[in-house]
């Protein structure tokens, strides 16, 4: 293992990501406590697109269940244009 502080890990972060790479645990320090691990990049997995309709059949909505299409975007706020997730 390789533990240096942040000044030191700024002066040698090319040999240490080096290190990383090669499998050597490098952690730095922050006044002289751990503070980061320095790890390589792992590529994440891609995922199939999610196909629609997996659930078909499955759902039931009860009788007694009478919102408008409107009253349901309302209710999840699908109106409203601050939403982050429009964004």
């Amino acid at each position: 293992m390789v533990q240096v502080n942040m000044h030191e890990a700024k002066a040698q972060l090319s040999r240490l990501g080096e290190l990383a790479c090669k499998g050597e645990r490098v952690v730095i320090a922050k006044n002289g406590k751990p503070y980061l691990d320095l790890v390589p990049h792992q590529e994440e997995k891609r995922r199939e697109p999610r196909q629609m309709g997996g659930y078909e059949g499955q759902i039931r909505i009860g009788p007694g269940f009478e919102w408008s299409d409107e009253e349901i975007d309302e209710f999840l706020n699908l109106d409203d244009p601050n939403d982050p997730l429009k964004w």
